[in-house]
């Protein structure tokens, strides 16, 4: 019999007490820009759609949409039907979201190979994707790969979404560190 490992959890993420969400900001002024902007990409969900969030902001949106509209979100990792942050002490290593924080599975959702999430992407099952965003072209082109210095594990999803839904989304403030716009002709 072969030795058991302990999963790893790298990034442990829980509803605060009142059930709330966490916004990671430096400042409490960037931290209702980001729920400002995460609250009007989630007036873009309509009732029973199936919508991909990509890292970062594009989770917050899950918190701002009316459960009542049936939504199903989508990890190209594995999850169809990600719920909620766990309430702590309820964690499960093997329910992680595209961003690896722990997450919960809603009734009715579904764990899959990472080839079958690609597939739904793929074959153009997803209405909408909501993702980050560096820089985006008065064309619609964006530039969203990868933030100089910070650790990523491949390339993600964002090309296969961008080409494949039917709806995008894009997230991001205006301007970047240094005050240079992200919107460019």
């Amino acid at each position: 019999m072969g030795v058991r490992e302990e999963k790893r959890i790298e990034k442990l993420t829980f509803r605060d007490a009142s059930g709330g969400l966490k916004i990671v900001a430096k400042t409490a002024e960037d931290a209702q820009k980001r729920i400002k902007i995460a609250k009007r990409a989630a007036g873009e969900i309509k009732k029973n759609m199936y919508v991909n969030l990509g890292i970062g902001m594009p989770t917050t949106t899950a918190s701002f949409v009316d459960p009542e509209l049936n939504c199903y979100f989508h990890s190209e990792n594995g999850l169809l039907g990600t719920g909620d942050y766990p309430e702590a002490g309820m964690e499960d290593p093997d329910l992680i979201n595209a961003g690896k924080e722990t997450v919960t599975i809603k009734e009715g959702g579904v764990i899959l190979y990472s080839s079958q999430a690609f597939g739904i992407i793929r074959g153009g099952h997803l209405d909408m994707t909501i993702l980050g965003g560096l820089q985006v072209g008065a064309n619609g082109d964006l530039a969203n790969w990868i933030i100089p210095g910070k650790l990523v594990k491949g390339m993600g999803g964002a090309m296969d979404l961008v080409s494949s839904v039917k709806k995008v989304v894009c997230v991001m403030s205006l301007t970047d560190k240094f005050g240079d716009k992200k919107f460019k002709k």
